[in-house]
């Protein structure tokens, strides 16, 4: 038999973490423990507010599938007993870290994946003044990241996005928007982040709103976050998005996150890798992805005033293996 173990966890932010849908200065995960024969794997996820999800939904996602997870629940099965998102993740990663342990080996080594190390991460500017922004991203900077990814809003597009460009003129930037922008005047933005040299825009537009972006021309290439949780999702951001963000809490563990990845490459979809904020464990469960992403944004647990320990070893926008 297996014992399962299921709880949550707050993690208090060292600053506010601001972007178009609000601020959090903690987070808040849920852990799941399976121990079987003297093992134990771990998972983790982050319930989202954006995709109906809170820790008491999340919980009792996982404790109503407790006893087929005892019987010994395979991740197959797993994939058809609860639907993607948060729950799914967190179980579906402990059953991966629980396989692995017992081959005595770490994840990426049981996936077969190889990894370069350090791992190139986004770390992010999130949303306040554009004076504040740019001397965020500057500092950032300053202490080695070169991969930057912008929070904004619908507000001060042009002054934060100069601000920025102007105190890091050889960053990478990414935009990330949050589904905060409208269809009019997306084309002036769009080319205004073009113009300051922007390697791409994450869902400026609401979900339901994706129509908007068919046959819409733009200079720079389009990310799909919100809009894309697992390979269902792809038929209908054919012709709308250049790439897609996959993470874990969405696609509902690493199970759907690794097909998902094969079948958008097929598709011609690039492929960025992201995450909430969560500990290290969630990005532990998320390396064997890196070798196929153009864009890694990992820097969830750097947010932290405390990671979990073990703690991955991360400095300002690198992972190091």
């Amino acid at each position: 038999m297996r014992s399962v173990k299921v709880y949550e966890e707050a993690w208090p932010l060292h600053t506010p973490f601001v972007i178009a849908r609000g601020s959090r200065t903690e987070a808040h995960v849920v852990v799941v423990e399976l121990e079987e024969n003297g093992v134990k794997g771990i998972g983790e996820c982050t319930p989202y507010p954006r995709y109906g999800e809170s820790d008491a939904s999340v919980l009792a996602q996982v404790m109503s599938i407790a006893p087929q997870l005892e019987k010994g629940l395979t991740r197959a099965a797993l994939q058809q007993l609860l639907p993607a998102g948060a729950a799914r993740n967190a179980v579906d990663c402990a059953l991966w870290d629980l396989s692995a342990r017992q081959q005595q080996q770490t994840l990426t080594e049981f996936v077969g994946i190889e990894l370069d190390s350090p791992v190139i991460t986004a770390q992010t500017v999130v949303i306040g003044t554009p004076e504040h922004m740019a001397a965020s991203a500057a500092a950032l900077w300053e202490n080695g990241a070169k991969l930057l990814k912008v929070k904004l809003d619908d507000r001060l597009i042009s002054e934060r996005m100069v601000a920025i460009r102007s105190a890091v003129p050889e960053a990478t930037l990414i935009v990330d928007a949050n589904e905060s922008w409208h269809a009019s005047g997306l084309a002036a933005r769009c080319q205004l982040l073009a113009d300051l040299g922007v390697a791409m825009l994450e869902q400026p537009l609401p979900a339901h709103d994706d129509a908007a972006l068919e046959n819409f021309v733009h200079p720079l290439p389009i990310c799909a976050d919100e809009s894309c949780h697992t390979r269902s999702s792809l038929k209908s951001l054919q012709g709308r998005y250049e790439m897609v963000n996959i993470k874990l809490d969405k696609t509902g563990g690493l199970t759907e996150a690794l097909a998902l990845a094969t079948e958008a490459k097929a598709q011609g979809f690039g492929l960025m890798l992201g995450c909430m904020l969560c500990t290290s464990r969630a990005i532990s469960a998320a390396l064997p992805l890196t070798p196929q992403v153009s864009f890694a944004d990992l820097d969830g647990p750097t947010w932290l005033a405390v990671d979990v320990e073990p703690a991955l070893n991360f400095t300002t926008g690198k992972l190091h293996l």
